[in-house]
């Protein structure tokens, strides 16, 4: 099956797109969301790690967060109407979906003839990487807000907790955040502070950078991982097969880290550049405030996230995600190719992410100071 379908997409690229009829022209657009969607499931992991819920109609969504209540004896002959302190306390978080995100490329004809590869697979493909990018980026920023953030809840003796905060290592280098003893440590700290603040044991999760992740493995016989017999592929993956107190771990280049997306080499990192890491390996964070165009929500200045945050360790209730278009493809087709001879391929979503419960979220940090909230 595998192979007709290959031998199909090749034959309708070939035949080229302007001249497909409506049924093959479904047929090949189904095939390429296929490859972007598949692109995009391949990098996007936290989707799935977080409250996510899918907009049909308006702009945001409300989700509801409540405080804890106590029990009281009941006094004879008295009306049982609702604790006298007024709990539970409620809030209510609104998350509001930022602008379309979109990918997208330009396919030539001609280059299509030309070449020896299926070309907008590929390029379907990518732009999944894309998407995938930018959604995880937003999700784990809005993560580490809520690290730093009190909880939305407060009344009178009924202050929850927020969130929390942990230096790995005590050193002020930023070569404590490779050090397997020192992430290990944090690791049973964040367990013990979710613990300590009432967070559910299910479904927490940490997300580390690729290099953080292998000194981990490397010392998997003697550092208190959970999983130690896993062997081969299904321990390098980093896609939550290892464990720390409960904590699944996964890898990301996506997490904010030392200023940077998912790694940072030199100074006092004690980690050397492999050389020639082109322009997407460790960019600087972007800002991404409300004020920036096409975000609605906050998920910070580069300034405001500053050079020391190095991991996030969080339960899903840490943080929301409303989507009102999910992961699409559209190509462009009749006159418009005909005139352009070549097609758009565009990838795109519609998506707003925002912390919920602070307590449910944990950021490791290097260096003497934590990083401030904003």
């Amino acid at each position: 099956m595998a192979h007709q379908s290959t031998d199909l997409t090749t034959n309708l690229v070939n035949l080229g797109q302007s001249n497909l009829s409506g049924d093959k022209r479904a047929l090949y657009l189904k095939l390429f969301s296929g490859e972007m969607f598949k692109g995009f499931q391949h990098n996007a992991i936290a989707r799935d790690m977080v409250m996510k819920r899918t907009l049909k109609n308006g702009k945001s969504l409300q989700f509801i967060y409540t405080g804890r209540t106590t029990a009281e004896y009941h006094t004879p002959g008295n009306a049982i109407l609702g604790n006298s302190d007024g709990a539970p306390p409620v809030a209510e978080k609104t998350i509001t979906v930022d602008d379309l995100l979109i990918s997208s490329a330009f396919v030539y004809d001609l280059d299509e003839t030309l070449s020896h590869y299926d070309l907008r697979s590929e390029i379907s493909r990518k732009i999944g990487y894309a998407l995938a990018e930018k959604y995880d980026r937003l999700i784990f920023r809005a993560i580490a807000r809520g690290a730093r953030s009190a909880s939305p809840v407060s009344a009178t003796n009924f202050v929850e907790p927020g969130g929390t905060q942990i230096r790995v290592g005590a050193s002020t280098n930023e070569s404590d955040a490779f050090s397997s003893s020192a992430l290990i440590a944090a690791f049973y700290d964040a367990a013990a502070a979710m613990d300590e603040k009432g967070t559910s044991g299910d479904g927490r999760v940490a997300v580390l950078n690729p290099r953080q992740y292998y000194e981990l493995i490397q010392a998997v016989g003697s550092n208190g991982l959970v999983n130690r017999d896993e062997q081969g592929s299904a321990l390098q993956n980093g896609q939550g097969i290892i464990e720390i107190a409960g904590i699944k771990i996964y890898k990301s280049m996506n997490i904010p880290f030392l200023g940077k997306y998912g790694t940072k080499f030199g100074g006092t990192t004690g980690q050397t550049s492999p050389g020639n890491t082109g322009s997407f390996i460790g960019p600087a964070l972007e800002d991404a405030s409300a004020a920036t165009g096409g975000i609605n929500n906050d998920y910070g200045t580069a300034s405001e996230f500053g050079a020391v945050s190095a991991g996030l360790i969080f339960q899903r209730e840490a943080a929301g995600c409303v989507e009102a278009i999910g992961p699409q493809v559209q190509v462009t087709s009749g006159d418009v190719s005909v005139i352009y001879q070549g097609d758009v391929i565009l990838g795109r979503l519609a998506m707003g992410a925002d912390y919920l419960n602070p307590a449910a979220a944990v950021e490791l940090y290097v260096g003497a100071s934590a990083p401030s909230t904003f």
